[in-house]
């Protein structure tokens, strides 16, 4: 099979788990215990009779099982998302206002967990049996296993209150001289629904600040898993025949390391950082909570307590599709890394 039959056979099944998922998505709402109803029931007084009516109603949970599908897959599709039913503003804009925060927190630290454990791995691949082989593995598994709430706090008390080198929370400070707070952006721009705002030079700074302490917790916790993966998969391309033959025709071990061992060892590092790569939206809820910071991850956490169910409809759904797409993507570059990869 071609390349463009496989693509073609990888889009229709991409097209079809999509579909799966979006069905299992509301199903799992439809079976779920629990109601938006009850978020305004703690409310005492709030929730008369004719409001359930008109909620009810607004809501759709009066129409047939199979009008509510076709209508929410076409919504999701649509990226109609709807209002949230505990404020009612458009789901769009709320997710617009973590979106960023989460895509630098995990998009940063998730880049440089993969880089510094995929190198350090590759170290200790080639220094294996040695001391900086159990020095670089007994360091990744301790950090690999403390929790990441336990780290958070930690770096808080350490840095943040007794040396009061970082901020405690949040994602920026904000600044009396200004009108909205915050130094004015370079520029903003749009794409399909959502508006981006790129941050000043001095914003810039004061965001990287406010982002060591939750970046540095997240790479800790990461970058171990990928240290210990690539040393796996390297220990057994060393041993290989294609690597004495490269040694012997007089290649530096940088090269032979490198571009060889570890471009064919790679595959299943793809596949891991694929996947990072395809939850990150999902977020880091704990470490987000101990530093207050508002991505998508404390969004979900507060969306599942309130029982917003249009906001976790929206989530679930980009999530998966996150996924989906990045597996995608990873199958694609199989046969870019590995010559040997046969499309069939």
């Amino acid at each position: 099979m071609g390349l463009r039959k496989y693509i073609a056979r990888r889009i229709a099944y991409t097209i079809f788990l999509i579909w799966f998922v979006l069905t299992l998505n509301f199903i799992i709402f439809e079976v779920m215990p629990g109601s938006p109803l009850e978020f305004f029931a703690g409310r005492p007084g709030s929730l008369t009779q004719e409001r359930v009516d008109e909620l009810l109603e607004l809501w759709g949970f009066n129409d047939p099982l199979h009008e509510r599908y076709s209508r929410y897959i076409v919504n999701m599709l649509t990226l109609q998302f709807g209002r949230s039913a505990r404020t009612g503003k458009p789901v769009v804009e709320i997710i617009q206002e973590a979106l960023p925060n989460t895509f630098l927190l995990m998009g940063f630290s998730t880049v440089l967990a993969i880089f510094i454990g995929i190198l350090l791995g590759a170290v200790s691949a080639y220094k294996r049996g040695g001391a900086a082989d159990t020095g670089l593995v007994f360091t990744s598994l301790i950090t690999y296993s403390l929790p990441t709430f336990w780290m958070g706090m930690m770096f808080l008390i350490a840095f943040g209150l007794r040396l009061n080198w970082f901020p405690i929370g949040k994602t920026v400070s904000y600044w009396t001289e200004y009108p909205t707070g915050l130094p004015p952006p370079l520029f903003e721009f749009q794409i399909l629904s959502f508006s981006f705002r790129m941050p000043g030079l001095v914003e810039l700074a004061d965001r990287l600040w406010h982002l060591f302490l939750p970046a540095a917790v997240l790479v800790l916790f990461q970058y171990g898993g990928y240290l210990l993966l690539t040393r796996a998969t390297m220990v057994e391309a060393l041993s290989e025949d294609y690597i004495v033959t490269a040694r012997a025709k007089g290649l530096q071990e940088r090269v032979v390391l490198f571009r060889h061992a570890l471009r064919n060892a790679s595959l299943p590092i793809i596949t891991s950082a694929a996947m990072a790569f395809g939850f990150m939206l999902s977020g880091a809820i704990i470490t987000e909570t101990v530093f207050s910071w508002p991505g998508l991850g404390g969004l979900t956490w507060e969306a599942i307590q309130l029982y917003d169910y249009p906001i976790l409809h929206v989530l679930f759904y980009v999530i998966a599709l996150c996924v989906i797409l990045a597996n995608f993507l990873a199958d694609l570059m199989y046969g870019i890394v590995d010559p040997r990869i046969k499309y069939g």
